[in-house]
C-alpha cells in the first residue's frame, strides 16, 4: 500500500489534512467563506455518522476544498465495495456493487486539485468533481450526501438537499444547528426548526471546537444528521405549507390570531379573518413558538381551506 502522504498513488483514509492544504499550494480563505476541517479525530467520525442502513453507493460532498473529508469518504466506499487493488470481496469472493463520489467546489484551484490528488479515484471511475455553485449546479443522483458546509449559504443549501429525501450528515454553525433540532416551546424553536423537522429527523451528532478547523471560525460548530422520514401530519400543498410557516414567524411574538392577521401578504391568504373565525380559540390565544409541526400543519389546511390562499 503506497504511502499516504505521496498523493494521488496514495490510499485513502488517512491523509494529512494539513499536508494536503500545503500540496494544494493555497491556504482556505475565509473572506470566502473558506475553513478547512483539520482534526484528524472529526474528519475520521464523520462518515460513520450517516445511518446504519444508509445507502452509500453514489455520495455527495458539497465544499471539497483540499480533500480531507473527500479522503475520508473514499475510504468509507472503498471499505464498503471491498479490497480496492482487486474490486473483490476477499471474504465472499464476490464483486462489489462498486460506489462512488461527488464532489461540489465552487473554487476553480481547488477543484483542479482534487482531480490530481485523487487522480487515481478519478479514474478508477470513484470520484467526479463537479466546479460551480452548490446553489446553482445540477445535482447528481447522490444516495447520500456528508459535507462540511460553507456556513454563508448552509441554510440554502440545506433546503436544497432536505427536499431530496436522502440521509445528510452536514456541519453547520453551532447556533444553526440548535435551530434545526429544537423543539415547540425552546428559544431556539422557529422557522428553521419546523421546515427541517418537516423532512427528516435531526439531531446533532457532534459538536466540534473552532480550533479543528484552519483558519478558525468565530463561531462553534457541530455536525447534524437528518434521517429522511415522512411527518405524522399531512399537508396538502407543501408550499403553502412552508410559507404558512414562515409568515407565521416573521410575528412570533405576537399571538397566532394576530399573526395570521397581519401576514396574509406573506402567506397569500386573501381572506385571513376567515381563517381566525374558523380556527380553535384555545390555539388562536398562543404563539407561533408554542406550536408543534403538527399543530402547523392542521392550521395551515385550515388556511388553505377557509382562506383563499394565492401563489406569491
Amino acid at each position: 500500500m503506497t504511502d499516504s502522504s505521496t498523493g494521488a498513488g496514495a490510499a485513502y483514509g488517512d491523509r494529512d489534512p494539513d499536508a494536503l492544504a500545503r500540496r494544494a499550494g493555497e491556504r482556505a480563505n475565509p473572506d470566502r467563506d473558506q475553513h478547512f476541517l483539520v482534526d484528524d479525530r472529526v474528519l475520521d467520525r464523520i462518515p460513520a455518522y450517516l445511518p446504519d442502513d444508509a445507502d452509500t453507493s453514489h455520495l455527495l460532498e458539497i465544499g471539497g476544498g483540499a480533500g480531507a473529508l473527500t479522503d475520508r469518504l473514499l475510504a468509507a466506499i472503498v471499505a464498503e465495495g471491498g479490497d480496492a487493488s482487486t474490486g473483490s470481496d476477499p471474504a465472499s469472493g464476490r464483486e462489489p456493487a462498486p460506489g462512488r463520489l461527488s464532489v461540489i467546489e465552487r473554487d476553480g484551484a481547488f477543484a483542479d486539485f482534487l482531480r490530481e490528488e485523487f487522480a487515481t479515484a478519478v479514474d478508477d471511475g470513484l470520484l467526479d468533481v463537479i466546479e460551480g455553485d452548490a446553489l446553482d449546479v445540477d445535482l447528481p443522483a447522490f444516495t447520500a450526501c456528508v459535507a462540511n458546509l460553507p456556513y454563508g449559504v448552509s441554510s440554502e443549501i440545506a433546503f436544497r438537499l432536505l427536499p431530496e429525501g436522502k440521509p445528510l450528515v452536514l456541519m453547520f454553525q453551532a447556533e444553526f444547528a440548535e435551530r434545526m433540532v429544537a423543539s415547540a416551546g425552546e428559544s431556539e424553536y422557529g422557522r428553521l426548526s419546523v421546515s427541517a423537522q418537516h423532512y427528516a429527523a435531526v439531531e446533532i451528532v457532534e459538536r466540534v471546537p473552532k480550533e479543528a478547523f484552519d483558519p478558525r471560525p468565530a463561531v462553534e460548530s457541530a455536525v447534524v444528521r437528518c434521517t429522511p422520514r415522512d411527518p405524522d401530519y399531512e399537508v396538502g400543498d407543501e408550499a403553502f405549507f412552508l410559507r404558512f410557516v414562515k409568515a407565521l414567524f416573521t410575528q412570533r411574538r405576537k399571538t397566532v390570531r394576530n399573526a395570521i392577521r397581519n401576514t396574509g401578504h406573506i402567506s397569500g391568504l386573501d381572506d385571513p379573518e376567515a381563517v381566525v373565525d374558523a380556527a380553535d380559540e384555545e390555539l388562536l390565544r398562543r404563539r407561533p413558538g408554542d406550536l408543534d409541526p403538527s399543530a402547523f400543519a392542521a392550521l395551515a389546511e385550515l388556511a388553505r381551506e377557509h382562506g383563499s390562499p394565492t401563489e406569491v
